[in-house]
């Protein structure tokens, strides 16, 4: 008979071949065959004016991502106010050319597929430019763009534990700012990044993969929250499909000469 331990190799082996072809990619960067789309749904702050706060995270989140292990053409990003960044030229955020977007950088990138957006959310969704991105539409979204793929799902915004029911799948993770029932915090006119945002970046510094950094997240979310007296606090969501969890520690983060993504 073969050893428990054995068997457990064989299905890890298998599971892995089943998701895409990773062999090569492994060989190089765990995510060089990945592809992303970042977005910035709103501009406006909390006050109603004009605020720089999702569009300084969409920049900085794209260049987090291609620093710990991401190609830099396959990471996509979007903004409300796409003319204002010339030297990036993000596409508008709306669905049709962010859903266009991540299907096509996936037709060439075939490993898996990250979703990030910072914007305000409600109990219904989250902005996007002008429209509300609901659950069942980001759903619908990632499945026809990255279908049969691991897939990372980062959503900052307010009340954005309602998308985690609709997006559930065993290849997936999913990261919320916020429970299903509570704000999230930083969407001032003066804020350089929303609080989510600014812990996500910040924690991937010292991050391995994405399981340590969904906890990291969450802790650097708590406490800036108690520093400033901000409640009820948002607690963040992290949720992980039974698929995807025995991998992710194999997708691990580059890191620079630096020791820092």
């Amino acid at each position: 008979m073969r050893s428990t331990a054995g068997i457990l190799v064989s299905v890890l082996l298998l599971t892995l071949t089943s998701f895409a072809p990773l062999g090569p990619a492994f060989a190089e960067a765990p995510f060089s065959r990945w592809s992303a789309v970042v977005v910035a749904g709103d501009w406006r702050a909390n006050s109603g004016a004009s605020t720089e706060a999702f569009d300084n995270a969409r920049r900085d989140v794209a260049l987090t991502l291609t620093d710990i292990g991401f190609d830099p053409a396959a990471v996509r990003q979007f903004s409300v106010r796409p003319a204002r960044y010339p030297a990036v030229a993000p596409g508008p955020s709306n669905a049709r050319s962010v859903h266009a977007g991540l299907k096509q950088s996936a037709r060439t990138t075939k490993a898996g597929c990250l979703f990030y957006i910072s914007s305000h959310g409600g109990p219904e969704g989250a902005l996007l430019g002008e429209d509300l991105l609901r659950p069942q539409q980001l759903a619908a979204l990632i499945a026809d763009a990255c279908p049969s793929r691991p897939t990372v799902v980062v959503i900052s915004a307010c009340f954005s534990g309602v998308f985690v029911p609709a997006l559930r799948k065993p290849d997936r993770m999913i990261l919320t700012a916020a429970r299903p029932d509570r704000a999230s915090f930083g969407c001032g006119e003066g804020d350089k990044y929303p609080f989510f945002d600014d812990c996500f970046l910040s924690s991937a510094r010292q991050a391995t993969d994405f399981i340590a950094l969904g906890a990291a997240v969450q802790t650097c979310v708590a406490r800036k929250e108690v520093e400033v007296g901000a409640e009820p606090a948002s607690e963040p969501q992290v949720w992980i499909g039974a698929a995807l969890r025995p991998l992710l520690p194999l997708y691990a983060f580059a890191r620079t000469k630096s020791g820092s993504p």
